[in-house]
Order: C-alpha cells, then sequence, then structure tokens
C-alpha cells in the first residue's frame, strides 16, 4: 500500500504545473527538447511537415515544447534545411508554427542558436569561432572548415541578431527562447578554453569566457516582455579533458543568477563528445538514462532559477526520480521522436518506454551520426502523419539522412546565391 502511495505521489508530481520566475506556468514537468528536424520550406521558414510535426507534440501534453535550432544567421547553418528568422519576411509562418505547438496548451520556447565552427564545409559559408580551432571528428575532420577568429565586430553582431531573433520569437506567439550555448555550438565554444583561447575581454577566464552568454541573456531579458521566458541551454560538462568543467558550468549558473532568467536547461557534449547521446571521453562514465541528472544536483545548490535536465530519458520511473531530486523538468528527445503521446500516457498510468535500436558500431563518430538518423527518421515519419518504426536499421537511417543531407545542400546553396544576386 505505502509502495503504490509512493508510486502515485511521483505521478502527481510529474503532473503538477510550474511556475517560473516570471510568473509563466508550465502545466507539468515533462519537456520536448529540442531536436534538429531540417524541415524548413523554400525560404527557410517553416514548412507543413513541421507544422504536422509538432501537432503531434502538442496533442502528446508535454508541458514545455522546445523547437529544435532556429538559426539566426542564414550563413551560420547546423544544417542544411534549418529554419532561418533574422528578419520578419516570413513572420506569418512562424506565427502558424506557433499556434500548432500551442495549441495543446504547452509552453513552446524557441531555441535559437549559431553553430560557429560546427557547420559544414559542403555549405558553401565560412565559419566563425571565437579562436581557429579546428573540429577533430578524425577521418570526418575534413567536413568542417577551420573557423576564422571572431574580431570584437563579430562578437557584437551576433549578440544582436540573438537579440533580434528573440524579439520576432515574441511577435510571432512564441512564449518565450531558449539560448542555446551547448553541444559545441558558438556560445558552447566560447564558453570552453578548448575552443576559446583568446586573450582578450572573451578569453582567459571563465568570467571573459562567459561575458557574450552574459550579455545576450541581459540584452534580451531587457527587451522582451516581462510574461515572456528567456532560457538557457547549458553544457554540464564538455566531457573533454582540459574542456569546460562542472566547476565552471557551477559558476556560469552563479553569474546567471542576477540576470533571472526563468530556466537552465543541463546537457552536455559537442559534435567531438556526444555526451548528448551517453558518450564521453574524459573518462568519466555517463549513466545510461538522465545522464546529466548528478552534474545537475550539484549546480541547484547554487541555482537560483528552475533547472530542467535532458539526456537519455525514456522511463516514468527515471522522470519521476528527476523531478524527486529536486531538478524542476525532465527533459525528452529520442523517446518523443519515437512516441509523442508519451506524457499523455504516462499521465493515464501506462509504462511505455520507447527505445531506439541499439548501435554497436566501432566506429563511435559514425554511429553518433546513425543515432541522430535514427531520430530524424521517426521526425520525418510523424512529420507526414505516419506511424514511427523504432527497429529501423542504422545503416538505412543514415544512408536515407546522408541522400537527403545532400539534396538540402545544393537546395541551400542554390537559396545563398539567389539571395546574393538580390
Amino acid at each position: 500500500m505505502v509502495a503504490g502511495s509512493q508510486t502515485e505521489d511521483a505521478r502527481v508530481k510529474l503532473f503538477t504545473p510550474l511556475v517560473l520566475p516570471n510568473g509563466a506556468v508550465v502545466p507539468n514537468r515533462l519537456a520536448k527538447a529540442a531536436m534538429e528536424e531540417n524541415m524548413a520550406d523554400a525560404d527557410h521558414a517553416p514548412s507543413d511537415e513541421l507544422l504536422r510535426l509538432y501537432q503531434a507534440w502538442a496533442d502528446g501534453k508535454a508541458g514545455l515544447i522546445l523547437t529544435g535550432n532556429v538559426m539566426v544567421d542564414s550563413r551560420a547553418m547546423t544544417g542544411p534545411n534549418g529554419v532561418v528568422l533574422e528578419d520578419d519576411a516570413h513572420l506569418a509562418r512562424f506565427q502558424r508554427w506557433a499556434q500548432v505547438a500551442r495549441s495543446g496548451g504547452a509552453q513552446v520556447w524557441m531555441q535559437i542558436n549559431h553553430p560557429g565552427r560546427q557547420m559544414q564545409a559542403a555549405l558553401g559559408q565560412g565559419t566563425i569561432a571565437p579562436s581557429a580551432v579546428p573540429l577533430e571528428l578524425g577521418s570526418l575532420s575534413k567536413q568542417f572548415q577551420v573557423p576564422r577568429e571572431m574580431t570584437p565586430a563579430d562578437i557584437a553582431e551576433v549578440q544582436q541578431r540573438f537579440l533580434q531573433a528573440a524579439q520576432l520569437a515574441e511577435r510571432s506567439g512564441f512564449t518565450g527562447v531558449q539560448i542555446h550555448a551547448a553541444h559545441g555550438y558558438l556560445l558552447s565554444q566560447f564558453l570552453s578554453p578548448i575552443t576559446n583561447r583568446r586573450q582578450d575581454a572573451w578569453g582567459g577566464s571563465i568570467e571573459n569566457r562567459a561575458r557574450l552568454l552574459l550579455d545576450i541573456v541581459r540584452a534580451v531579458r531587457a527587451t522582451v516582455s516581462p510574461e515572456f521566458v528567456v532560457a538557457v541551454k547549458l553544457n554540464s560538462a564538455d566531457f573533454q579533458r582540459g574542456g569546460f568543467s562542472p566547476e565552471e558550468a557551477r559558476r556560469v549558473v552563479e553569474m546567471l543568477n542576477p540576470l533571472k532568467p526563468d530556466l537552465v536547461e543541463l546537457s552536455g557534449g559537442s559534435y567531438e563528445v556526444p555526451a548528448m547521446q551517453g558518450q564521453a571521453r574524459d573518462g568519466r562514465t555517463l549513466a545510461r538514462e538522465a545522464y546529466f541528472l548528478e552534474f545537475a544536483r550539484d549546480i541547484a545548490k547554487v541555482a537560483q532559477m528552475p533547472l530542467m535536465v535532458t539526456g537519455g530519458i525514456r522511463r516514468r520511473s527515471v522522470a519521476e526520480q528527476v523531478i524527486d531530486s529536486g531538478i524542476a523538468v525532465a527533459g525528452m528527445a529520442t523517446a518523443l521522436s519515437i512516441d509523442p503521446n508519451l506524457p499523455r500516457d504516462w499521465q493515464a498510468g501506462k509504462d511505455a518506454a520507447p527505445t531506439l535500436r541499439p548501435i554497436q558500431w566501432k566506429n563511435k563518430v559514425l554511429g553518433s551520426l546513425a543515432n541522430m538518423a535514427m531520430a530524424k527518421f521517426q521526425l520525418a515519419r510523424l512529420s507526414r502523419g505516419r506511424r514511427t518504426d523504432a527497429q529501423v536499421s542504422p545503416l538505412r537511417a543514415l544512408l536515407l539522412q546522408q541522400l537527403a543531407a545532400y539534396r538540402q545542400t545544393r537546395r541551400y546553396r542554390r537559396w545563398m546565391d539567389s539571395r546574393v544576386l538580390r
């Protein structure tokens, strides 16, 4: 009887609303974390397929829906078919996206991002980064350019682009933005001593390396309306020796405290070390689910804002463990690519635990790419109104993804050429 009561209490806690510092209410503690969909239309605005995908998540009743990467600069893409928001030319399509995603009552935040050096050379654009440090991906390294070190003018432009994207997101009807400073993208590159070797005001100490992130958060918070959520996605660690450490993550959260962000999501890793998929390179062993919970518990000791943990969660009992440990929100990505109705089913008492077919490849980089391709395979099926297939062959998913990326890359380059001609 007691055990059953405890289970019921945990379930109730999972579906208790969360009031954020600015007063916004998240209906429950389950979040659809960001995944890169690469489903833009010909104008790199939200496509009909993308809207169908978000309708599925809205119907699934997650309390919070975070969009995949929305790029703040059309010249800087994490993928060839990504959504770009740098002006109001196609704002009506973004408004429709927000309307669809919010139709189930969820908070819907736009994740805004700049890839820095993590942009494939095939896209034909030069890359920028805090320092001219190339990616180390073994035989795949040649697919990425050595970035150009950013000037102070470059840094000021990036800050302005994040601010403008946030303003446009609010005009579009999203309830908030998440500033992406994790997974090895540009703001994360500034935070890491591996990728940031600058000797000026943006390099050296963690206070300097965090300057751009803090300036962006400060500017966005001062510009958007008080009821509009400003959140941050932060690595709990890079999981590379000599990289951004858990101690530095804790220090960044301390520096964020006075800026009053409404939530910080903790994840980890980068293209070089995809810890967000459960892999590490610095000797740490990550748990099979809720990879970053241990780090989040430590950061929670100093955080004055709610925290969210994403990474490998697929079972209700694990999500309950996250909330019971004092973390405000449990984020899921892959599990919701397989079963978008998971939050609704869990609330109904079902114990579904969706998982993809395991990959046993020796090449960890290719394995990581295949794992992402398998998740994208599910997203593509959902966007067409079809059932997902968690048992898809990793090789098939990867080949289909590579073929799609080739076609999308050619289209992106034609689009960029047409913009130059105009």
